[in-house]
């Protein structure tokens, strides 16, 4: 049995929640300067300089690069041979995100409570995602993401008959209604699968996962690719100005499901969709 610090776990976290909403995953960055190069539409590939402009500006005066620096999603693959010590987890997750949003000078953007809306003025607390895996080390993902494009999520819950077709049409059908107001190019994690809640949390995700790779099941890595490919013939484009840009990158997550069922949800990240991983 490994013993693993609480305290360590609020460092690690502080230091990810700052890294996070200041430093684009290189992927997507190198994403962002390919398509401002191969964007036809005029406007959009103006728009998509000022993107890279807006990367520089943020490296540059060490600020971050979105002003919404979102509420904090943590996914944790705890090993099971690991004990953690010094502190409760969920506490000592939070104060890694408060120290981080304070000390790192991050807008703070939780309340309290959804309909009396105080804010808790420490971005706290965070959203928690913990699964208990082989081994003893425990991996961590901060996650920041803004509402702009977590507004935009949407879930339908399809049956059977619906099939491969009817899950395109459903992921279409929700990146149309966001139209702009994601702040595209996005990058669109789909859950397929599940229940009604676990493919809402496969679809945010997949959102962690680098664009540069494919689904491990050549089938699914196919509807990638092809949702991917009809998504970006929408002409929304960069900032809903029209162009070939609209979504960087497609990822889909998938698990077993009920004989009645096929849960699909859309979670969609902004052009900064940030995400940001440590091993302890």
């Amino acid at each position: 049995m490994r013993k693993i610090s609480a305290k360590d776990i609020t460092n690690i976290i502080e230091d990810l929640c700052i890294k996070a909403n200041k430093q684009l995953p290189n992927d997507i960055e190198n994403c962002l300067h390919k398509c401002a190069k191969c964007e036809t539409n005029t406007l959009g590939r103006s728009v998509l300089c000022d993107l890279e402009k807006n990367l520089e500006a943020a490296a540059q005066y060490d600020i971050p690069i979105c002003q919404d620096t979102g509420m904090a999603v943590i996914f944790l693959e705890i090993g099971q041979d690991v004990h953690i010590v010094d502190g409760d987890l969920t506490e000592a997750v939070d104060e890694g995100v408060r120290r981080g949003y304070t000390n790192g000078l991050l807008r703070k953007s939780v309340v309290a409570d959804p309909l009396n809306r105080i804010n808790t003025n420490d971005n706290t607390p965070a959203v928690i995602h913990t699964s208990i895996v082989p081994g003893d080390k425990i991996k961590i993902t901060v996650a920041p993401k803004g509402f702009g494009s977590e507004n935009m999520s949407g879930i339908k819950m399809l049956t059977p008959s619906h099939g491969k077709e009817g899950v395109i049409e459903a992921v279409l059908s929700i990146v149309k209604a966001a139209s702009n107001n994601p702040c595209p190019p996005m990058v669109v994690g789909v859950g397929i699968g599940g229940d009604f809640e676990q493919c809402a949390y496969l679809s945010k995700k997949a959102l962690c996962r680098s664009i540069d790779t494919r689904h491990s099941n050549p089938f699914y890595a196919e509807l990638e690719n092809e949702l991917l490919d009809k998504i970006n013939k929408l002409d929304i484009g960069p900032q809903g100005f029209g162009g070939v840009t609209t979504a960087f990158a497609v990822n889909i997550e998938t698990a077993p499901t009920h004989i009645a069922g096929l849960p699909v949800a859309v979670n969609i990240g902004c052009h900064v969709t940030r995400h940001i991983t440590k091993e302890i």
